[in-house]
């Protein structure tokens, strides 16, 4: 104890010693201390360089937008999904998984599962909780979580769905926030000013200003023709979140994009609202999407023809015992009129038989032999096997015989990709939507040039023609022009988007 009192006696001394001797050379100006900094003078902006008075119009647009903003979030929500999926332990993860975005796995080492969490987007349009989103992603999920923008998670049910249009209904209970509105979309216009808005709460988080950049393209004969074209960004995980006009109201449910790297471009599609709530009302209602048909296929127009040549659908087949074998229409007929309504084209006609009553008449204007002739029919529900393209391919495009050991040389852009047929199993490892169809990438050369695509990738179509196969996938690349930029549709994971190829 003694040895203890001395020590901490020692210390002390030293202490003070070093202390008496820092103050002395402080006084006496024998310790170097750095020299104190000078400060630096300055003035700060007390006005802004533009007259708030000069740009009174502006103020006031960016606070109607702030307004319409905070109006239409509590409405748009994150949808979460997880699945299980199981795996062989033996062979352990599927080596196409790393190339798959917008997911997080996690796998527990004592079990042969795999947990598999995806995040998209919806919109609340009914009082009693429905969300729409798309079918692609709450397809083939175990659990579907809703997220609402104050933090609220509600487990959801899924009501109905349907892969053709790529719309699922989704049903939470007591959201506590106003639904939105579904517009009118043909009251919508190339040129009109809309918002995207896409999963706010979680990753690629995107509330962005756009513009209608097309509508209706007549020169489009499959599904993408009716689609709202807009160049505000919409990305992976904002699949299902609403397009926004002016007013607050749905115009479009955001489906898919353009891209040369997976993320935005700034052309992006919507299911327009007419159809969502057609769908909606549908599934509500049967569980199921009731499609009318009227029966007949068209041609697509040929190279050079414009839409002003070519008003009206002309008929090229009819198909027998459909609602238009009942009219007695013919080979040749041009349809002008539908139920008192223009007919300008394939896509409005498609979407006014679709509106159209299920076994009401209804007369259509047509022209036979350059004659006006008016003559009436029933829509009747689309068969389950009826063939929904509905358009023959031009008599510049002559279809040939499939044959799947068919080996030819391909070359240009693509000539260098890998393709594999996509097998169910294959499907499965992907965690492809059901009604994905194509081939999928699995090696592409080094000196391919085409760095946006990826391992896993299914190649649904090229240039509009559909690849169901190896050899439909060698003959199209073969026939490709190298000096033209090239389309592909592309399912990635539970993500279509459009990768477009420019000639190097």
């Amino acid at each position: 104890m003694k040895n203890l009192a001395k020590f901490l006696l020692f210390v002390l001394l030293v202490s003070a010693g070093i202390s008496l001797l820092y103050d002395y050379r402080l006084k006496h100006g024998t310790l170097n201390l750095p020299a104190a900094t000078k400060p630096e003078k300055y003035t700060l902006a007390a006005s802004p360089n533009v007259d708030p008075k000069q740009v009174a119009s502006l103020e006031a647009l960016n606070r109607e937008r702030r307004a319409l903003v905070s109006s239409v979030i509590p409405s748009v929500v994150a949808v979460k999904t997880s699945k299980k999926i199981n795996i062989r332990r033996e062979y352990g993860l599927d080596p196409f998984e790393f190339f798959s975005r917008n997911q997080r796995q996690f796998r527990n080492p004592n079990e042969e599962a795999m947990v598999q969490n995806a995040l998209g987007s919806g919109v609340i349009v009914t009082n009693e909780g429905h969300v729409i989103t798309n079918n692609h992603v709450v397809d083939q999920v175990d659990e579907i979580e809703v997220q609402l923008s104050d933090g609220r998670t509600k487990k959801a049910r899924l009501v109905g769905a349907d892969s053709e249009v790529d719309l699922a209904v989704l049903k939470i209970d007591d959201p506590g926030v106003k639904p939105l509105k579904l517009a009118d979309s043909d009251m919508v216009q190339a040129g009109d000013f809309v918002l995207a808005i896409g999963n706010p709460f979680g990753f690629d988080e995107t509330v962005t200003d756009g513009i209608i950049s097309s509508k209706g393209r007549p020169n489009r004969t499959d599904a993408f023709g009716e689609l709202l074209q807009t160049n505000a960004a919409i990305n992976p995980g904002n699949s299902g979140g609403p397009l926004i006009n002016f007013r607050g109201e749905v115009i479009g449910i955001n489906t898919a994009i353009i891209s040369r790297s997976g993320g935005s471009q700034g052309i992006g599609f919507a299911i327009p609202s007419n159809a969502v709530r057609t769908a909606l009302e549908s599934l509500l209602k049967q569980g199921r999407i009731i499609r009318g048909y009227l029966g007949i296929t068209t041609r697509a127009l040929e190279p050079g023809q414009n839409s002003a040549e070519s008003e009206g659908v002309n008929v090229a087949e009819v198909v027998p015992g459909s609602p238009a074998a009942q009219a007695q229409l013919q080979k040749g007929d041009v349809i002008r009129k539908f139920d008192g309504r223009e007919v300008k084209n394939i896509i409005a006609l498609r979407s006014l038989v679709a509106q159209a009553e299920l076994n009401k008449n209804v007369d259509l204007e047509i022209v036979r032999d350059g004659k006006p002739l008016k003559v009436t029919t029933q829509i009747k529900e689309q068969p389950t096997n009826y063939p929904t393209a509905g358009v023959l391919p031009g008599r510049g495009q002559p279809q040939t015989p499939r044959q799947p050991n068919d080996q030819i040389e391909t070359s240009g852009p693509l000539g260098s990709i890998r393709v594999d047929d996509l097998t169910p199993e294959m499907a499965r490892q992907l965690d492809l939507p059901n009604n994905v169809g194509g081939v999928v990438v699995t090696n592409i050369g080094p000196d391919s040039g085409v760095a946006e695509l990826q391992k896993g990738d299914v190649i649904e179509e090229i240039n509009q023609q559909p690849v169901t196969s190896v050899s439909d996938y060698k003959k199209t690349v073969a026939s490709l022009d190298p000096s033209q930029p090239q389309v592909l549709s592309v399912c990635r994971h539970r993500m279509r988007s459009f990768l477009v190829l420019r000639p190097r």
